[in-house]
């Protein structure tokens, strides 16, 4: 019915069910369908010489900084850029790449062979899975979920997700927070919007959750005079929507914030908790290594 609308409104042609697009393959069953890019990720390693690299853990180093006094220029950085604007479209299916890559994106200007070393431990995680991606199930309920988190001093599908660098400076956590919140919040808006086109209607609001206590007050209830006075009233878009009904706030535990693979390098326990949430699954893992990865949560603000 759709597509015959599609076509008597745009004169669309019907190449039949995605199999690939873009660099993106998809692959049907009864379950879902799964989004990856095994082939764009195996041409990125064999044209960096890394078919046969020793792969890592995790893609970024628990606690590295990176900054633009690490180590010495490259003498020529066309590679970096061109090796960081792959592994930027790459982050379509692999939101766990996603915080190491917008690292990496800060220094394309003025590389250094330590931003080369950092981007290179990224192709070495890579190629300990190829063919990871997103797994959307084909029974899952409409229901939007958020997490929001701010590295301050620094589900069942996954829809949208973001990890990039406040616009100004934050005077506190919960500050930050709080900024971080109001995005989150923004996006949940259009997503709502855009559901409602879709004709998909929820009754509920959203859950958003966050691991500061102080920034969920803040955005239930304008107080903490001392720490809310220096934040912006475009931020108060918060408690706008809170007392609209469009989102929950609701405090969470570090230990079960989502978001934080957005945000911060973790260890490999962490790391592998928190993909594991993020729906997705390697159809080309060998049945001991890999296999589906279940259970996700929607959105987040980093």
């Amino acid at each position: 019915m759709l597509k015959q609308f599609l076509d008597y409104s745009f004169k669309i042609k019907d190449l039949g069910q995605l199999h690939y697009f873009l660099g993106i393959e998809a692959t049907r069953s009864p379950n879902g369908i799964n989004l990856c890019q095994r082939k764009y990720t195996l041409d990125i390693l064999k044209e960096n010489g890394f078919l046969e690299a020793k792969p890592a853990k995790t893609p970024f180093t628990t606690g590295q900084r990176l900054n633009t006094t690490n180590g010495k220029p490259l003498a020529n950085s066309e590679q970096y850029r061109r090796l960081v604007g792959k592994l930027l479209y790459l982050t379509n299916t692999r939101p766990d790449i996603s915080y190491v890559v917008q690292q990496l994106s800060q220094f394309v200007d003025r590389p250094s062979d330590i931003h080369l070393m950092a981007a290179h431990r990224v192709l070495r995680f890579l190629k300990g899975s190829p063919g990871r991606g997103l797994f959307y199930a084909a029974k899952s309920p409409v229901r939007l979920q958020g997490f929001s988190d701010s590295d301050w001093g620094t589900w069942n599908s996954l829809i949208s997700w973001k990890t990039k660098k406040q616009a100004t400076v934050s005077r506190s956590s919960s500050e930050a927070e709080y900024r971080a919140l109001a995005t989150t919040t923004c996006e949940i808006q259009w997503l709502s919007y855009l559901l409602k086109d879709l004709q998909v209607h929820t009754n509920e609001p959203t859950n958003l959750y966050c691991d500061n206590k102080s920034a969920v007050a803040i955005g239930e209830n304008h107080v903490f005079h001392e720490r809310t006075k220096h934040i912006d009233i475009d931020c108060h878009v918060v408690r706008l929507k809170v007392q609209e009904g469009l989102i929950k706030l609701l405090a969470i535990p570090s230990s079960k914030q989502l978001a934080d693979i957005f945000t911060k390098g973790l260890s490999k326990p962490l790391f592998d908790d928190c993909q594991l949430k993020l729906g997705m699954q390697d159809l080309h893992a060998p049945p001991y290594g890999g296999g589906v990865m279940k259970h996700s949560k929607v959105d987040h603000e980093a």
